[in-house]
């Protein structure tokens, strides 16, 4: 069968539709990606068909990068001056797609997906990343905007209930570019993408650990959940820097820290302020500043401080990149922003965590890390070194966090997410066509 892979994001959103795609050819499917300009390089090197999709966003641009990552207002910039009134572009874009295609399957803000769906016919299946996605009542998030809310929990189903009236009423005033839109091309306007009409009534694909969140009863149906699907660049561009690989192994596990591929053009003092951390600590750290960006300044006198000046082995090293996959495994801690993928991926490995939460779904990963006991959490305003420090002496000394840490990873790798949900895929393209 022809899959049409669409999403839209970054790293974060592109990566588990990957694992998809790789598996999904191996299994003998025909695989299209409907994404950013930006990752065309990435699907050459992959060999999947590819489709660029509108917006096209500049991965470089670093005030965008603020503006969208900021927990205030980041969230409805993003969707108020960005995804919704370029739905038009992206109706367009994977129309052009899915020509000849058996199935579609879209992440969570491809907005065009459903009136696309509507228009051909095809079948289509929609994922979630995070638990955040479904505004469950029983299982409520931590908007960013209103991060006190994680300490409120307890006021319980009622009172989120009608929290998130209040935000639906907020996200209708946003829709009238695409009602518009849904009026042009010949569909019922009263459709929301963004919370209630974003679900396909084929399948739904959680595709999340029950470490971050169990199925909830005000779900979706039909929903699955599938555990997280991993994929981290080793297939394509991702290779493991010979000297980070050297520094690994050259002594005790670091303290590692990054910003994943989005909040990382924001990273402000991060990198400075982590590697005063770490030598406060004196510990050996790895920091990953990403690929657009400089590498962040030195730390004493223009010199990394070396840990052994006789065999000239250095303390704190910073590179752009290395496969999660392969580093995380030997951290001591992981230091992050808290998204989903990034997030999936120290789950994975089995360490604590310090996460320092910018906007949209990563506060509420972040809480649901620290109530499961393998994480801290640190406001952004408030990250130094000395705060950093800190919470990573808490991290580092309790014996608790890295207990928990290694029961998370037991149950991560047992849910077998990609596999699970290409099951289900398969089920969906078994279905007899409805005429």
């Amino acid at each position: 069968m022809k899959i049409v892979l669409a999403t839209f994001g970054s790293l974060g959103d592109l990566h588990p539709m990957i694992a998809l795609g790789i598996e999904l050819r191996r299994r003998g499917h025909a695989i299209v990606f409907n994404t950013l300009e930006v990752y065309r390089e990435k699907m050459a090197a992959l060999q999947f068909e590819f489709h660029p999709m509108r917006p096209d966003l500049n991965p470089d641009d670093r005030e965008l990068a603020k503006i969208v990552m900021n927990a205030k207002t980041g969230t409805e910039k993003l969707l108020k001056e960005i995804l919704i009134p370029n739905v038009p572009l992206m109706y367009e874009d994977l129309l052009r797609a899915v020509t000849g295609a058996d199935l579609l399957i879209s992440g969570e803000v491809v907005f065009a997906a459903a009136s696309v769906a509507e228009k051909t016919g095809i079948k289509w299946i929609t994922n979630s990343l995070a638990p955040c996605s479904f505004f469950s009542t029983t299982d409520p998030m931590v908007p960013p905007t209103a991060q006190w809310l994680r300490h409120f929990r307890f006021l319980g189903a009622n009172f989120h209930a009608a929290l998130f009236s209040l935000i639906r009423r907020l996200v209708k005033s946003w829709l009238e570019p695409y009602r518009q839109f849904r009026r042009e091309i010949g569909l019922n306007e009263n459709h929301d993408p963004i919370i209630d009409g974003k679900y396909s009534d084929l399948l739904h694909l959680a595709m999340f650990s029950k470490v971050l969140g169990k199925p909830q009863s005000d779900w979706h149906s039909p929903t699955l959940q599938t555990g997280f699907c991993f994929y981290d660049g080793q297939a394509d561009l991702g290779v493991m820097p010979p000297d980070l690989q050297k520094f690994l192994d050259a002594g005790e596990p670091p303290i590692v820290f990054t910003l994943g591929s989005a909040a990382v053009m924001d990273a402000r003092d991060f990198f400075e302020e982590s590697a005063k951390a770490a030598e406060l600590l004196n510990r050996r750290a790895v920091l990953l500043y990403g690929i657009f960006n400089e590498p962040p300044k030195l730390v004493e006198n223009g010199k990394w401080r070396m840990e052994n000046e006789e065999q000239n082995q250095p303390q704190i090293v910073a590179f752009d990149y290395a496969p999660y996959s392969q580093i995380f495994p030997r951290a001591a801690c992981v230091v992050h922003q808290g998204g989903v993928g990034t997030t999936a991926q120290v789950l994975r490995a089995g360490v604590p965590q310090l996460i320092m939460p910018y906007s949209h779904d990563q506060p509420d990963n972040a809480a649901r890390c620290e109530r499961r006991g393998v994480a801290r959490t640190i406001g952004r305003d408030d990250y130094n070194g000395e705060s950093a420090a800190k919470h990573l002496r808490e991290l580092l000394s309790n014996v608790s966090y890295k207990v928990k840490a290694a029961e998370a990873r037991k149950i991560v790798e047992a849910e077998h997410g990609t596999r699970m949900a290409c099951d289900a895929i398969e089920e969906v393209l078994k279905m007899r066509s409805e005429k």
